[in-house]
């Protein structure tokens, strides 16, 4: 009997923390403001979430077995899509948008190897994070301007600068500002005939209780999907755990990593930080967009990792 005892106060608290996680993330809940920044890591949860339930079948556990086999479940269900690529695509041949989005690390981000990036992949669009004065200044000598000549431009030293440039003529729709972030946005008119709505997204970071408002804030102040085409792009400071990005794609949007099979690169932190990586930049796209291409690339002297995505336009019908 006290054998038993021990045996099951062994098992319980290897379950029990999966299990609450799990209600957690499905639950949408925030019990504590660091569970924001804990939650990011969800996947790497769920790939331990199988050694308790090892732990409770080894020891006949049963009911902590069971228990740990639905957090597990769970846990995989939410994560696993992310792997696989979404084959079901809508009817678009109405052009293409090419999108580039890169945080530049308070403008640390490398010239030249942006240049190289932009001349390589050739986006229409390029949606910049934390950009500064210097940095765009050091861009445009380098020639970015002769490529994109149309810009919004929302430099500002510090993190909370943002600009997007463009191929083709953007008309500046009113800034999204919150907590020092400045979240550009532009209405692209492409030659297709769709006017299709751009945003350079970078909220605050939730890293203490009173920056968690400003974040939540940041990602609620984005526009919903629907009317004219959207995307949004950039360095959302959240994954597909969090609610508020859950709520973005609810209303009409996807994630362009997670429906090409690559929603659990990481794209955070590059380098500087000894953390597991996590996937906090994002390119999200109107679903009736088609995602033709998808890949994430490499910018030295910044911690994160750019997007590039090539997208198919529905076809253009004058109202």
């Amino acid at each position: 009997m006290i054998r038993s005892r021990w045996v099951s106060l062994l098992v319980w608290p290897a379950v029990l923390p999966f299990a609450a996680w799990a209600l957690l993330r499905v639950g949408g809940w925030t019990p504590i403001w660091q569970w924001v920044a804990l939650v990011a890591f969800t996947p790497y949860v769920a790939a331990a979430s199988v050694i308790p339930l090892l732990l409770a079948l080894g020891l006949r556990r049963w009911a902590a077995a069971a228990l740990a086999l639905v957090t597990s479940a769970t846990l995989a269900t939410i994560v696993l899509p992310r792997h696989f690529g979404d084959d079901d695509q809508p009817t678009a041949d109405g052009g293409r948008l090419r999108v580039l989005a890169a945080n530049l690390a308070v403008g640390a981000g490398d010239t030249d190897a942006l240049m190289r990036l932009v001349g390589s992949l050739g986006p229409d669009v390029l949606a910049l994070q934390e950009v500064t004065p210097a940095a765009r200044d050091r861009l445009e000598a380098a020639g970015l301007r002769r490529r994109m000549p149309h810009v919004v431009d929302r430099a500002v030293d510090g993190v909370g600068g943002s600009g997007i440039y463009s191929r083709h003529p953007i008309t500046e729709k009113p800034l999204i500002a919150l907590g020092g972030f400045r979240q550009a946005r532009g209405v692209i008119q492409h030659p297709s005939g769709h006017e299709i709505e751009v945003v350079s997204v970078h909220p605050c970071a939730p890293r203490y209780g009173g920056r968690v408002p400003c974040w939540e804030q940041g990602l609620r102040a984005l526009p919903r999907a629907g009317g004219e085409l959207r995307v949004l792009a950039g360095d959302f400071n959240a994954t597909l755990d969090h609610r508020p990005v859950r709520d973005l794609l609810d209303s009409g949007y996807r994630d362009v990593a997670d429906a090409t099979g690559h929603g659990l690169t990481p794209t955070w932190p590059r380098q500087g930080w000894n953390v597991p990586g996590v996937t906090i930049d994002h390119v999200l796209a109107d679903s009736r967009m088609a995602i033709r291409t998808f890949g994430v690339h490499h910018l030295p002297h910044t911690d994160h990792r750019p997007l590039f995505a090539e997208l198919g336009l529905p076809r253009f019908t004058k109202r």
